[in-house]
């Protein structure tokens, strides 16, 4: 990808102290044109970084909480338009400057913005406005922040050796915000942008208030799943019965609790036709359990047809289906394996079942 730099502002943020008695501060080194920026350091520094921002891919709805890339959307009222959200001015205003004074006020704006937030550490902090010559007359708006390196040095000569390097900054690692957004090429979303970000960190979250982030799929998957067990328990039970508030407490036991065990409340059939609704809405849908210390990772569309499960007595039994079976990593004797008709293992475990009893 071929960018064309309009302009880029250039500031170092430093941080005195901890917590609320911390002491922000930022210093604007530079904003440079076009011209300025190609003949400058900044230009090595940054080669392949804005390619590398626009390409990293990031999904709609993320498989967990704690991912580093995360797709928000601008806030926006029914009725209103997008320049009723205040992040999207803030935004437009660097992204449309059309002087160098112009774009050094929007990026001042910027910068204050987000050193009033809780997440803010020293580094280079670094916003531009870059148009993608090949597709786009319109430019796009990168914000990127650098950390601070600890402990950084070069390497001199022979009788001093290396000499310490002060704010030392490195690409590695670096945050960024990219906006608008573009899901594939010649195509833009005007009201999304795409944020990159330490997983356990909120650097940008907590910077842009009027921005929300699509739920994760596990979020998604707990709203289907509860909204469906509650239809069906509400028809079959009666509000004022204790069994009713039994299984309110039970629902919300469930929904707050990050390890679950099989409740039994539903037949294989109901199972079925309700992982099947998900389904039609979510092929990816995962399907994770754990059976004491042996874990299984599989599609939730397999359950049913390729994983089974059952009850010998007290203990559960998971049948799983396959045309083959591979081994990876460690060697065991198991590779050499003939396996023994499913209707004598069923009976090994049912003589254990008898025996524990």
């Amino acid at each position: 990808m071929d960018f064309q730099i309009n302009y880029i502002s250039f500031y170092v943020i430093e941080v005195e102290g901890q917590d609320d008695q911390a002491r922000k501060q930022s210093k604007h080194f530079q904003t440079l044109n076009n011209e300025e920026y190609e003949s400058s350091n900044l230009k090595e520094f940054l080669d392949g970084e804005l390619e590398k921002i626009v390409k990293r891919k990031v999904d709609r709805h993320p498989k967990s909480e704690q991912v580093p890339t995360k797709l928000g959307h601008f806030i926006v009222e029914p009725g209103y338009e997008l320049d009723s959200n205040p992040n999207y001015n803030l935004f437009s205003r660097a992204r449309f400057a059309e002087t160098k004074e112009h774009f050094t006020t929007a990026s001042e704006e910027i910068i204050r913005t987000y050193l009033d937030t809780n997440a803010v550490r020293g580094g280079a902090f670094l916003i531009a406005a870059a148009k993608m010559r090949k597709y786009f007359d319109e430019p796009f708006l990168f914000i990127m922040k650098c950390d601070f390196e600890p402990k950084v040095a070069t390497i001199t000569d022979a009788s001093t050796l290396i000499r310490t390097v002060e704010m030392a900054i490195t690409t590695k690692n670096m945050k960024s915000i990219q906006y608008p957004h573009m899901p594939e090429e010649r195509m833009v979303e005007e009201g999304e942008l795409k944020i990159h970000q330490a997983s356990h960190a909120r650097y940008f979250e907590e910077f842009l208030k009027f921005v929300e982030y699509g739920e994760s799929m596990p979020e998604i998957m707990k709203t289907q799943v509860k909204s469906m067990i509650e239809e069906h328990f509400y028809e079959i039970l009666d509000e004022n019965s204790p069994e009713f508030q039994e299984f309110e407490q039970e629902m919300e036991v469930w929904e707050a609790s990050p390890k679950r065990e099989l409740h039994e409340r539903l037949s294989t059939e109901q199972v079925m036709e309700a992982t099947a609704q998900i389904v039609e809405h979510t092929p990816e849908a995962e399907l994770k359990m754990k059976m004491d210390h042996i874990s299984l990772s599989g599609l939730l569309s397999d359950f049913g047809e390729a994983v089974h499960i059952t009850k010998i007595g007290d203990r559960y039994v998971t049948v799983i289906e396959s045309d083959s079976i591979l081994f990876e990593k460690g060697f065991s004797p198991i590779e050499f394996l003939k396996p023994d008709e499913l209707e004598k293992v069923l009976g090994r475990i049912r003589i254990k079942t008898q025996y524990q009893g």
